[in-house]
């Protein structure tokens, strides 16, 4: 423990802290200090047990003013992330969507490409009867013109 000397209200005081905490005892205590001597300016020698007392409401009403603007921004934090969350969320099922339609549409066009491919097969083999067979026919007209 460090012993700290402090002055408040004009007075001097011997304090103790845990090591390494000085500093922060002085800045506390010159913060409280300022408080105390503005009120007294303010409210004139009312006693200073009650200046002390205003003092420490008046710190508190600050503190749980600030703590309520935590705690407020707090809940907006977590409502904002909340709100992510489910946009992370929708963007992930969208993608999903869109990844499935891609790959359904990939799978159509592959059948397409398929059926495109056995229908050119079925085209060349008909054609190529249909070559053959008037080829026939002239072979035989020729024959026949021939006999004749």
């Amino acid at each position: 423990m460090a012993n700290v000397n402090i002055k408040f209200n004009n007075k001097d005081y011997l304090l103790s802290c845990d090591d390494g905490q000085e500093e922060d005892l002085k800045s506390l205590t010159k913060f409280l200090d300022k408080k105390y001597s503005h009120l007294r300016e303010k409210l004139g020698n009312i006693g200073e047990n009650k200046l002390l007392l205003i003092t420490s409401i008046q710190v508190i009403d600050e503190y749980f003013d600030l703590k309520k603007r935590v705690l407020s921004q707090k809940e907006n934090f977590e409502n904002l992330s909340k709100k992510f969350k489910d946009m992370r969320s929708l963007a992930i099922d969208y993608k999903e969507g869109k990844d499935k339609e891609i790959s359904n549409l990939t799978s159509e066009l592959e059948k397409f490409r398929k059926m495109v491919e056995e229908s050119q097969g079925i085209y060349e083999k008909m054609l190529e009867k249909t070559t053959q067979s008037l080829e026939d026919i002239i072979k035989n007209t020729e024959e026949k013109a021939k006999i004749q």
